[in-house]
């Protein structure tokens, strides 16, 4: 009776055991299909307008459930593109991160439509102490004379993205660098005004918080006003005298002819008259 009861267990436990392996098999199953599909991720670290290679590509394994949008699988769709956004090791590519199809490499894949790139030339100060770099907001600032011969400082354009510092357009390193130009993003409006400033006067970088996106309105700063005078105020315009018609020329008077003394004469009975 023991000996049978002994068996039930034994079968029991057996038949249990197959179960849950049977189970625990289907379940990996199911993970291995979860994780079935692959992407393209980056094999390396991929720079800014790098166009890419074979070489800097992997196909990895990734959860069908949260495969990114805009991702490849395969890796013929990436041959030239360009990429506008530095990529690390394993990051996936996607679309967002990519030029247009066409896109040649180099800084002006970066520029997004509409915009240019305007290089302008910069020393230790102009250049905030090289902490200008790629990445970074910047105001301009111009320092010329008026049309009073007054010394003047004002803020021209605001917000500007600095494209890339001398050679460098990389935006991983944030180590200051002193360097002789920077490249600056502008609208074709800002090019023209960046270039007049830079023709007439000193132009001065003024580092930007990257969030803020108040604009500045000032008037500028002047001589009188940093030392605290009051400038004087312009000259009055000369007014200019009243434009009359011309008068038609005044007639002299001329009396008119005396008349004739008209004397009557009587004589007797007769009558005459004479004229004087």
């Amino acid at each position: 009776m023991r000996g049978s009861r002994a068996l039930i267990m034994l079968a029991f436990a057996l038949i249990t055991g197959v179960a849950a392996v049977i189970l625990a098999g289907r379940w990996l199953t199911q993970q291995t299909q979860v994780v079935s599909s692959q992407i393209a991720v980056a094999s390396r670290d991929v720079g800014l307008g790098q166009p890419i290679t074979a070489n800097l590509l992997q196909m990895v394994p990734w959860p069908s459930s949260a495969v990114p949008s805009g991702s490849f699988k395969d890796l013929k769709e990436l041959e030239g593109r360009v990429v506008i956004v530095a990529m690390q090791r394993g990051e996936p590519v996607l679309e967002a991160k990519l030029a247009p199809v066409g896109t040649k490499g180099g800084l002006s894949a970066v520029i997004p439509q509409g915009k240019r790139a305007l290089t302008v030339r910069v020393n230790e100060v102009v250049g905030v102490a090289g902490f200008a770099l790629p990445g970074n907001y910047v105001d301009v600032m111009v320092s010329m004379q008026d049309d009073r011969k007054q010394q003047v400082s004002k803020i021209v354009l605001e917000k500007i993205l600095v494209l890339a510092v001398a050679q460098e357009a990389s935006r991983d390193d944030t180590k200051p660098k002193v360097v002789n130009a920077v490249t600056l993003e502008v609208t074709p409006q800002e090019a023209e005004k960046l270039d007049l400033a830079r023709s007439v006067g000193t132009l001065s970088l003024a580092l930007r918080n990257q969030i803020d996106a108040n604009p500045t309105l000032t008037e500028g700063v002047r001589k009188d006003d940093l030392l605290g005078h009051k400038a004087p105020p312009p000259p009055a315009p000369v007014a200019a005298a009243p434009v009359t018609a011309a008068s038609p020329p005044k007639r002299r008077y001329r009396p008119p002819p005396p008349k004739d003394e008209v004397v009557e004469v009587i004589r007797g009975v007769q009558r005459s008259s004479a004229r004087f």
